[in-house]
């Protein structure tokens, strides 16, 4: 088992009768399990939407004491609190304490962004503003000039910004600070990303959540069938 700032994580406590957390299957499974385990420096949490990774990775960023809109431990803005209470339920077995460390979320970049302009904190992202970058230029400047290595990176779908080309160079980035002693634990849709060499991905469906090879995940069989045989598969979609 590689070292892993966070071991694992469990349910400390039942969320509310009323609370929509519980129609989430992630939250349902981990009410039945004793922990969910961490075991590889690079973890990717997949499946369907509505199922309650990205729920999950803001409740363990949260937890961890991470900024709910993103950002490292010392960011403190909130622009509109919509996260949910999931955090408060959860427990974190921790291994040891990291140097560094950043929660990156394509749905509040933009806030994080403004706040990091609004602090005079722009320099340690790049040579130029994030909101003077495209958006997928942006994710890559912050990756590249502000995560330092010895760190616990948590990243939710971090593909909504970036081309195949810079997933790619994504992926480099990953397994650089990997190297580094660093963690990964990323909610993620794309194929791409998954295929990581090492990564434990973590397939979280309606049955359970369970450690998967990449290829096994719909995302991946969905996407190489389409390339295969688009045709077909459009074909069958737009068929009148």
């Amino acid at each position: 088992m590689e070292q892993t700032f966070i071991s694992s994580i469990r349910l400390n406590s039942p969320v509310e009768k009323d609370s929509y957390l519980n129609k989430l299957p992630v939250v349902r499974h981990l009410a039945g399990m004793d922990t969910l385990n961490f075991s590889s420096r690079v973890t990717f949490l997949v499946g369907e939407n509505g199922t309650g990774k990205s729920t999950l990775l803001e409740a363990i960023a949260i937890a961890y004491g991470f900024n709910a809109e993103g950002g490292s431990r010392n960011f403190n803005f909130t622009t509109k609190g919509t996260h949910s209470e999931l955090y408060r339920h959860l427990t974190i077995a921790r291994r040891a304490y990291p140097k560094d460390g950043y929660f990156l979320r394509a749905e509040t970049f933009y806030n994080a962004a403004s706040y990091i302009d609004e602090v005079g904190a722009a320099g340690s992202y790049g040579d130029r503003s994030l909101h003077e970058q495209s958006h997928g230029e942006s994710f890559l400047s912050l990756v590249q000039n502000r995560f330092r290595g010895n760190g616990i990176y948590l990243l939710d779908e971090p593909e909504a910004a970036l081309s195949p080309s810079r997933l790619l160079v994504l992926l480099a980035q990953i397994h650089e600070l990997a190297t580094q002693h660093s963690q990964f634990i990323i909610a993620t849709h794309s194929p791409i990303l998954m295929a990581y060499p090492g990564a434990e991905v973590l397939e979280l469906t309606q049955a359970g959540i369970s450690s998967v090879d990449y290829r096994q995940t719909e995302h991946y069989q969905l996407t190489r069938s389409f390339l295969e045989n688009p045709e077909k598969m459009l074909g069958y979609l737009l068929e009148n």
